[in-house]
């Protein structure tokens, strides 16, 4: 099944906002982020990247219906818990281009949209002058109940994507799990590369 992907910034973004917030809060119900998302902070999220020089989403289409997402955007324009984590390790932020979450309908996935994902990201990070790439993964207990039993991590494809792993550097956002009633900290771990 082949997707169309394409790079949009700005304006452009804003008729894609109520379908991308559907995505977003379908795509982190499940594992590992069991995230509760409300529609109004989904649609302020995704105004960040609207109003953000810099900053773009990339969409994958299957006809008219966008069925993924990835964002990007230079760490200066960050989310504070990014820029402090980067800023605490040394890191000069003005080098970095941040890839913030990367959500792709089940159906859709292991057909190479991550790896356009990546490239894409990559391409718009290398036309912002910017040296590395640099995304977050949350962090669990591999022991959790909750997880599901044909659960994958990732960090495989993310190794050969270039990516390197940097449990030295996190930050810790807070949000409300599915069946939650309050926001709880969550620590997320670094990986990046430096782009040629």
């Amino acid at each position: 099944m082949s997707l169309a992907i394409e790079t949009v910034t700005g304006e452009a973004l804003l008729p894609h906002v109520p379908a991308l917030s559907r995505l977003r809060a379908t795509v982190f119900a499940e594992w590992p982020y069991l995230y509760q998302a409300k529609p109004d902070d989904e649609g302020r999220y995704l105004q960040h990247f609207i109003g953000e020089t810099g900053a773009a989403i990339i969409l994958a289409r299957d006809g008219a219906e966008t069925v993924g997402a990835a964002t990007c955007q230079p760490m200066l324009t960050a989310h504070a818990p990014v820029r402090d984590a980067f800023t605490a390790a040394g890191r000069d932020l003005a080098t970095h281009c941040y890839f913030g979450e990367s959500v792709l309908l089940p159906r859709y996935r292991g057909q190479g949209t991550g790896v356009a994902f990546f490239a894409a990201r990559e391409a718009h990070a290398r036309s912002l002058g910017l040296r590395f790439a640099a995304f977050c993964g949350v962090v669990r207990n591999v022991n959790d109940p909750r997880r599901p039993a044909d659960y994958t991590p990732l960090d495989a494809f993310w190794r050969k994507r270039g990516y390197t792993h940097h449990p030295e550097i996190s930050a810790v956002f807070r949000w409300r799990e599915l069946e939650e009633e309050q926001e709880t900290p969550h620590s997320l771990s670094f990986w990046i590369r430096e782009l040629t």
